[in-house]
């Protein structure tokens, strides 16, 4: 017997893992000459977005995500609508899901050339 690829298994994993979800822990250790310099523990959570709901994973975010993009399709529906004061940006919203803020913070020029002066 040969051995065969199969692609109805890769199809099988996938679907298990999304359907049924998997948790995937793992330490890391990073020493040199026997001395650990750093160590990182890792937690991750690969499922379906139906399976983390079920557990209770990302459900408020979930919700948020569905509701601010049922706006935005509200929105683009309007041709009145002036898209480009209230459009959002998506990835910097996404950040502040997270608890990661931004700003435009940096120098200004007027402070800039006020202290050449």
């Amino acid at each position: 017997m040969r051995p065969r690829k199969d692609d109805e298994t890769l199809v099988d994993v996938l679907d298990v893992l999304l359907r049924d979800g998997a948790i995937l822990r793992a330490d890391v250790i990073v020493s040199i000459a026997d001395i650990p310099l750093v160590g990182i523990k890792l937690t991750a959570a690969i499922a379906g977005m139906e399976t983390m709901n079920e557990y209770g994973l990302f459900e408020d975010w979930d919700a948020h995500r569905r509701m601010a993009a049922a706006g935005r399709r509200t929105h683009y529906d309007d041709p009145n609508a002036d898209r480009e004061d209230t459009e959002p940006d998506a990835a910097l919203e996404g950040l502040e899901e997270l608890g990661i803020s931004s700003s435009n913070a940096g120098i200004d020029e007027t402070e800039e050339t006020n202290e050449k002066d």
